[in-house]
């Protein structure tokens, strides 16, 4: 992770424009009730009068002067603070899209939303608003103090003791805001996830009439984080008051003082009124000493969440010298592969061959492992022995970018992007993939009707995740984008479940026609794989039987009692066991 100070330091001459502008204003400050001393001890007890209108045009600039360096110091400071925010929230984004597929079946997206949104916005302010009145309140405060002493060193004394006072009271509250924070930030993620999964499952959620169970979920996170923020402002409200209280007692105790100086002779009353208007200049650093610790405490939570995130390093990479192919064939072999994952064995000793442009069915019960070989042929995983290959060369010794980019999956649980039915099927390649191209992948995974018959055609937009559209609509939509990216190596996964037989049957056609493409289809229908040029049925991680439609029928084993299940009715037989 870049340290803060990397990205404060690339842009280290806006900073120090802001912090100059700073200093300036704060100079300016102090010269105003340099001005009204003057005002009080030469114009009206030592009546100079001809000096009033210069000190008052003094004034006048120096008000001037003040705007004019308060808006480049605010400015500044808000323009650098949202390049930053943006830059961090851009890297911690790609930083996120580099992890393993383990970190993200292990993390719930509602605590990476938040990570993005909500802590880069406090470290943001930080930076930002925030951070400029820290620095604001140091600078100001030592200019105060120094104009104080150069009036009166004994009365000086008086707003030392008060700002000891408050410094160490922001110190205990802050260590007690810390773990509030870190509290608050857990379950801000926990309550973005509960309301992330509700909304995205609502049609789940009313079709099992769970609105009550569910509002009840949420409620119990929203009383939690409605707690923690109680316990933040129970914090804030013991503490506050004495910044407030210090802030309000202070001029009074300068003025009472300060006038028993002035009686004796020991400052003038121009002097006085100076030095009350410096302990005026005190009081707001204090009141906001409570607030800042309460900004800075929030931000320093928000950052350690943020380290977690990059804490976290890829388990799968590219290889340090990658072996790059200059052209894809596409053959696909797995040689004895084994898969154990968290001490469970997934796949054993697994081992077939795809030529290019052949096809390979895949069969099994539920948790046979049928997935998981498709997320070691795209290194979602790696294998635990053996190995897989692309076109001869292991797929751990080839960049994911070209291993990734050469296979086109259509999976079962199909992800649409709230965006048009175009760029569905683009998938982010508009300049390579012009609009006919669209509209044949379309047609050829028979979804060129019923988009064609929508309003907007190509141009509708879908909903979240596809909602709006049925699922076998979704599927074809997913189809069509995997034919249009024209790839050695099409996975399917069960990706024709929600289709009628007339519509699977005509998907089938197309892919049979696409003679240089390797083709792995899982499958649990027989009709999706009975013309592949093999097929194997997995058990238990393990590969139970292989062979062509006709060869497996022969063996009568678990593919056959699979098509009795299928077809038994219909051809008037019923299943052995």
């Amino acid at each position: 992770m870049k340290k803060l100070y990397t990205y404060v330091g690339r842009y280290w001459y806006g900073y120090l424009f802001a912090v100059l502008a700073m200093i300036s204003a704060i100079i300016l400050d102090m010269l105003y009730p340099r001005i009204t001393q003057r005002i009080v001890d030469e114009v009206i007890l030592g009546g100079q009068t001809e000096l009033l209108t210069k000190l008052l045009v003094g004034i006048v600039i120096v008000g001037i002067g003040r705007c004019l360096f308060g808006y480049s110091k605010e400015f500044t400071f808000d323009f650098l603070a949202s390049k930053i925010g943006s830059q961090m929230r851009k890297d911690l984004f790609d930083h996120i899209q580099t992890l393993s597929m383990n970190y993200f079946e292990d993390t719930n997206t509602g605590e990476l939303m938040a990570r993005i949104k909500d802590d880069v916005d406090k470290i943001w302010s930080a930076l930002g608003y925030v951070g400029m009145l820290v620095i604001e309140v140091v600078f100001h405060v030592g200019m105060v103090l120094y104009c104080m002493f150069a009036l009166n060193r004994k009365l000086a004394l008086i707003p030392i003791a008060c700002m000891i006072l408050c410094g160490t009271v922001a110190i205990v509250m802050e260590r007690k805001l810390d773990r509030i924070y870190e509290e608050i930030s857990e379950e801000n993620a926990v309550l973005t996830t509960v309301a992330e999964e509700n909304l995205a499952g609502v049609r789940t959620v009313k079709a099992f009439a769970r609105e009550k169970f569910e509002i009840r979920k949420f409620l119990s996170h929203n009383s939690r984080y409605y707690e923690l923020n109680i316990r933040q402002s129970k914090a804030l409200v013991r503490y506050y008051p004495i910044f407030q209280f210090v802030g309000k007692v202070l001029p009074v105790c300068a003025t009472i003082l300060g006038g028993v100086f002035v009686m004796k002779g020991e400052m003038t009353l121009g002097a006085l009124v100076a030095f009350v208007e410096y302990t005026r200049n005190c009081t707001w650093p204090m009141e906001m000493l409570g607030w800042l610790t309460n900004d800075v405490s929030s931000a320093a939570a928000s950052y350690k969440k943020v380290k977690k995130i990059y804490a976290q390093q890829p388990e799968i990479g590219d290889p340090a010298a990658p072996t790059v192919l200059e052209h894809v064939d596409g053959s696909v072999s797995f040689e004895h592969v084994s898969f154990v994952r968290d001490g469970r064995e997934i796949l054993s000793d697994i081992s077939f061959e795809v030529p290019a442009g052949k096809t390979l069915g895949i069969m099994g019960a539920t948790g046979s492992g049928k997935s998981s070989l498709i997320n070691l042929l795209q290194r979602f995983h790696d294998v635990t022995d053996g190995a897989v290959k692309m076109d001869g060369v292991d797929v751990r010794k080839l960049g994911l970018g070209q291993l990734r980019s050469n296979i086109s999956v259509v999976l079962q649980d199909v992800f649409l992007f709230s965006d048009t039915i175009e760029e569905n099927i683009r998938m982010g390649q508009r300049r390579k993939l012009p609009m006919d191209e669209v509209c044949l992948a379309a047609r050829r995974a028979q979804a060129g009707d019923f988009i064609e018959k929508m309003e907007m055609q190509y141009k509708t937009v879908v909903g979240e995740r596809g909602v709006g559209l049925s699922g076998g609509q979704k599927q074809r939509i997913s189809i069509a984008r995997a034919l249009a990216k024209h790839s050695p190596v099409l996975v399917l996964d069960d990706s024709t479940s929600a289709l009628d037989m007339e519509t699977e049957h005509e998907i089938q056609k197309t892919l049979k026609d696409l003679d240089h493409t390797t083709k792995l289809i899982i499958a649990h229908r027989i009709s999706a794989v009975r013309h592949a040029d093999e097929i194997i049925y997995l058990e238990d991680g393990r590969i139970a039987e292989r062979g062509t439609h006709e060869q497996l029928l022969e063996k009568r084993g678990l593919y056959y009692d699979t098509y009795m299940a299928q077809y038994g009715t219909f051809l008037g037989e019923t299943v052995t066991a």
